[in-house]
């Protein structure tokens, strides 16, 4: 949606009357993803429950699905943001010594661009919050002491903004979907995304599990596990001065 602004009033004339427009632009979703996984009865019980439903969910879930999840979001959140709509990219090596200079400047220039302060959350690898708990400007004061000799040195957040970690191998650029995933060839490594949640949109159009017993398929003797989801994510073209992203060179 596109308004105009005010116009100057005049006392004996009324009102500014303006255009408002509505102009809806097509997102096609490209991601459908799906897995079936069939468990024959005497393997479920000569391993006494291990190959169950229950813990083939579980363990996919863990290794695989919400991995895929993580890495397809940010790779796909780069890729319109760089190949999309132009947006810059910091390829600054950090350090311990420039990570907060890197940071407060992504947050001048959102706080510059109108993006609200409140809402924003900053991802990052293990590696890159290691070097923030140890930037050089932070300064804190540990007492072990006075909570019986236990040390928090955890940052859950920064100028009010939360901080979220990311295993590195869920944070490149690009990724092959054909298998599971895995990087793509000449991915690098993001290594902090501060984005704000206005500036994207991520739908899921279809989410199912089925879990079919013995008897109620024609599959065989054994459990059926079967998995599909539908889903992407898209970055809203008039909202990229929401992102701002740091990556290896």
């Amino acid at each position: 949606m596109a308004l105009a602004g005010y116009g100057e009033h005049g006392r004996g004339k009324g009102w500014n009357t303006k255009d408002v427009s509505n102009d809806f632009e097509t997102k096609v979703l490209d991601h459908d993803r799906d897995v079936e996984f069939y468990v024959d009865a005497m393997d479920v019980d000569e391993t006494n429950q291990i190959v169950s439903a229950a813990n083939i969910t579980r363990v996919f879930d863990e290794e695989h699905a919400i991995p895929e999840v993580d890495a397809y979001r940010y790779s796909k959140l780069y890729s319109e943001f760089v190949n999309e709509f132009g947006g810059t990219v910091d390829t600054t090596a950090l350090t311990e010594a420039n990570i907060l200079q890197i940071f407060d400047k992504q947050m001048e220039e959102m706080d510059d661009a109108g993006v609200p302060q409140e809402g924003r959350i900053l991802y990052l690898t293990p590696a890159t919050r290691t070097l923030l708990k140890n930037a050089e400007q932070i300064q804190r004061s540990l007492s072990v002491t006075s909570n019986n000799g236990r040390v928090d040195r955890i940052v859950h957040s920064l100028d009010d903004v939360r901080i979220q970690p990311v295993p590195s191998a869920r944070m490149k650029t690009a990724y092959d979907f054909t298998d599971g995933f895995v990087p793509a060839a000449g991915a690098k490594q993001i290594n902090m995304m501060l984005i704000h949640p206005r500036a994207v949109i991520a739908p899921i159009k279809h989410s199912v599990i089925y879990l079919w017993a013995p008897g109620t398929h024609t599959s065989g003797d054994g459990w059926l596990y079967q998995n599909r989801k539908y889903w992407d994510l898209f970055l809203i073209e008039n909202k990229i001065t929401g992102v701002a992203i740091n990556r290896q060179a």
